[in-house]
């Protein structure tokens, strides 16, 4: 082999480390505001499940039944099972107690096959809107009002609420979330798409007549990367080969330009 041929099979080296270097799944993130209300819906493959964080962005304090988000509307799941529903890290319980784990399951329903507002098939909620959702669909105890998904218990303040502040339907609600949750939803349909998610809205208060605030894709990114429709939250270290083949090459090619020159 010729000096001539090893820069050329060395770049190939460095082309295959970066393939092999493992790049975590994309997320499509989803915001809405109107006035005062905010919220962000965060849709994230995770091995074989879909991850939704669903978060309540607002500064301003909750006062009214209408400024507790209650749920999320999307399409493109057309199949699911309800895995878990848990407070989202930094997130804590008002009005009640802790839930164990944090575990709020037994408050949230995943309804699907719907015809909702906005072209929605899908919705994530801690209340009946609309009777598209019943009883709990995700595992857990009940921890406030009815065992049904029902009323405004368990839906998110916003990030500026004032627990002591309120009227009577907020501050008598059996519990609420400040101010985000994290869904996992297994056993998606064959060949899911996070591109097939769309027509996210969000619902707040415990009526279709309460306000419901379109999504739109974008918005800031988890790791506080620049706005764009398709975030990529972390990516994972490659491993030593992958880092080693990697080097090989960069030394390969900075050679090949020394020579060239």
């Amino acid at each position: 082999m010729t000096k001539r041929n090893i820069g050329p099979i060395l770049a190939g080296i460095a082309a295959v480390g970066l393939a092999m270097a493992p790049m975590s799944a994309k997320a499509i993130l989803f915001t809405g505001s109107s006035g005062s209300l905010g919220a962000s819906a965060d849709f994230n493959v995770v091995g074989t499940n879909l991850v939704v964080t669903l978060t309540n962005t607002s500064a301003a304090d909750v006062l009214v039944p209408a400024d507790v988000l209650t749920g999320v509307y999307f399409s493109g799941l057309s199949t699911a099972t309800s895995l878990s529903a848990v407070l989202s890290p930094g997130s804590t319980v008002i009005q009640d107690s802790q839930p164990a784990g944090g575990v709020v399951g037994g408050e949230w329903a995943l309804g699907l096959g719907l015809s909702a507002p906005g072209g929605a098939t899908a919705f994530l909620s801690s209340t009946g809107a609309g009777s598209f959702v019943g009883q709990p669909t995700f595992p857990g105890p009940n921890l406030g009002g009815p065992v049904g998904v029902n009323g405004l218990q368990y839906g998110l303040v916003s990030a500026g609420d004032n627990a002591a502040t309120g009227n009577g339907g907020v501050l008598g609600a059996d519990g609420l979330i400040d101010n985000s949750v994290t869904f996992a939803l297994g056993s998606l349909p064959s060949g899911f798409s996070l591109a097939s998610i769309g027509n996210v809205s969000f619902q707040y208060g415990t009526s279709l007549s309460e306000p419901i605030v379109p999504g739109t894709p974008g918005g800031q990114c988890p790791n506080g990367a620049p706005n764009f429709p398709i975030c990529s939250p972390q990516v994972s270290t490659p491993e030593p080969m992958s880092m080693a083949l990697l080097g090989a090459g960069m030394v390969g090619l900075g050679l090949l330009r020394r020579r060239r020159a």
